[in-house]
């Protein structure tokens, strides 16, 4: 019984890590979570230029490296695409915003950039990624403390 408690425990954790942003609790920092896409676009570049250099390698390690790097830059890409659509779509863009049509453009923008770089190893991609979330900076500047 008790490992039936913790594995149900454990499922559930996620869920409601997840369900925080779907609740009014007013506890929210958009920037902060602009910065963190700016991180997993950092992350996806460096990826994305790991690939390209070992990917003319024939090595067992080289081999090895090139799939967790391509795996990596898959992640980062689904962690954009999730935290877009399940964050800033879901709570943030409303549409009695007067720019709803502009933010929502803007914020879809980065979802199909996102889709782009994870069928892709061009940098010019994961530069399109780039300009899409640093236009989101706008709309979420830092709070003043």
């Amino acid at each position: 019984m008790r490992a039936f408690i913790l594995i149900a425990i454990t499922l559930l954790l996620p869920s409601i890590a997840l369900a925080h942003c779907q609740i009014p609790c007013g506890i929210y920092d958009d920037h902060a979570r602009v910065e963190q896409l700016s991180e997993d676009v950092n992350t996806i570049e460096k990826a994305v230029k790991e690939i390209n250099s070992l990917s003319s390698k024939n090595d067992a390690l080289s081999k090895n490296q090139l799939v967790r790097w391509v795996m990596n830059k898959e992640e980062h890409a689904q962690k954009i695409i999730d935290t877009i659509s399940g964050y800033f779509l879901t709570q943030r863009v409303k549409s009695e915003q007067k720019d709803y049509q502009k933010r929502l453009a803007d914020h879809h923008s980065i979802i199909v950039n996102a889709m782009k770089v994870k069928q892709s190893v061009d940098k010019k991609v994961v530069d399109q990624l780039r300009v899409a979330v640093n236009q989101l900076a706008n709309y979420y500047p830092p709070h003043e403390h």
